[in-house]
């Protein structure tokens, strides 16, 4: 199997840490900031990195780029983190070259997703991958990667019901409430954060509930009140969260905080109160949970419930595949060819070299000498010869090794790709 490495020195890896293995305690303490981000991609190019992608989300964090050894891509991830490297390698997963692609592919295209088919990670990718590009840390290979990637995701979204029907974390929340909360409609409930899944859960309880008494509290009062005009709900401010806390049966914490926001002396003992924590980092602090009136779920255990939207889903795994697979042998293909190519034009200006210097040898040695015909037959030798050899490293089992072969027989200096 051809290794699809970048160098000769350096392999493209993928480290990182998901749901799969790590939970939410350790997730948060691997999670970036936007700060964290901007700061690691800016040492990144300080350090000599030629391409770095960067996904943080409430399912992973992981590391694209092309290094000597895995560690230089864990260690410059610990430094912005919380986690150390001792914490990583306990969870943590590296997948080199050809690996690395692949999961990168099963991660865009949604199948690597906590809750299966879920599409929002090809988007916070491509925000991932902008970034990058405004550092200067994506080059052709990222760039070409991260299009293969996106063009698998829209196709398995159009042909495929990998994404059909109703299942989310948001949705999940939801679906979790009415099925547990007797008269829900009739409940007060109260939604802090408006991030995307804060904003979605909004719009799945008013679709679903037709709930009437939903609050809106977030730490920035205009982002509630452009989603508050949107679905027509209540907001109040930051300062009166512990008030409006107090009054709830349901209270859905959706924020991006670091650390708790939610805390047990905010809980009226006396009223019983369902809580949903759809954060990373958790933002309920984990005391509340010391009150018998209180009924914790943290996004982790609202995953792994199975409905039949997940299950339709499963049935459109295999056809999934099949597209990556069609796009990824694209890419590695590309791949292939990009290498070769340099190796290609350097045998052919080579024999364009031999071919001029024994044209002007016979100019000199022969009085009648049809030098556009020879110019016309020699053109069409290397043509051919190249051909074949663009053939045979098509197909063969080592690039580098052909490559290699070639350079050494016909001369030719080293080709860097």
């Amino acid at each position: 199997m051809t290794q699809h490495s970048i160098s000769k020195n350096k392999s493209f890896y993928c480290i990182g840490l998901s749901y799969q293995k790590a939970d939410a305690t350790i997730r948060g303490m691997f999670s970036l900031t936007p700060e964290n981000k901007d700061q690691l991609l800016t040492q990144a190019k300080e350090e000599g990195f030629e391409e770095l992608l960067v996904i943080s989300t409430c399912n992973r964090t992981e590391l694209y780029g092309y290094a000597e050894h895995p560690f230089q891509l864990i260690q410059l991830l610990c430094e912005y983190a919380k986690g150390s490297v001792d914490d990583f390698q306990k969870v943590g997963y590296v997948n080199k070259s050809k690996e690395a692609v692949e999961h990168l592919f099963r991660v865009g295209t949604g199948l690597d997703s906590q809750i299966l088919g879920d599409f929002e990670i090809i988007g916070q990718m491509k925000q991932a991958f902008a970034l990058s590009r405004d550092k200067g840390l994506a080059n052709a290979f990222l760039e070409r990667l991260m299009n293969c990637v996106i063009n698998a995701s829209k196709r398995i979204k159009n042909e495929t019901a990998l994404s059909s029907g109703a299942a989310s974390v948001s949705f999940t929340a939801v679906q979790y409430i009415m099925q547990n909360v007797p008269e829900v409609s009739q409940k007060n409930i109260l939604l802090f954060g408006v991030g995307k899944i804060g904003r979605n859960t909004c719009e799945n309880l008013i679709k679903h509930t037709q709930n009437k008494h939903i609050t809106l509290i977030n730490r920035t009062r205009e982002k509630a009140e452009q989603v508050a005009g949107k679905f027509n709900v209540v907001v109040k401010d930051f300062a009166d969260l512990q008030t409006e806390i107090s009054k709830a049966d349901v209270l859905v914490v959706a924020t991006g905080a670091q650390t708790p926001t939610v805390h047990k002396n905010f809980i009226n003992p006396d009223r019983p109160i369902l809580i949903l924590d759809l954060s990373i980092p958790k933002n309920v602090s984990e005391e509340v949970v010391q009150l018998p009136n209180v009924t914790l779920l943290h996004m982790d255990e609202l995953s792994k419930r199975k409905d039949e939207a997940l299950e339709r889903r499963k049935e459109s795994i295999p056809q999934a595949l099949e597209i990556i697979e069609e796009v990824k042998g694209e890419f590695f293909q590309w791949v292939d060819n990009r290498k070769f190519a340099p190796a290609i034009q350097a045998l052919k200006a080579k024999l364009e070299s031999l071919k001029d210097a024994e044209i002007d040898f016979h100019r000199k040695k022969i009085s009648d000498f049809n030098e556009q015909q020879a110019e016309l037959i020699s053109s069409r030798i290397i043509q051919k010869i190249t051909t074949h050899f663009v053939n045979h490293l098509k197909d063969a089992p080592s690039i580098d090794e052909s490559i290699s072969w070639l350079q050494e027989v016909f001369q030719l200096e080293e080709v860097r790709v």
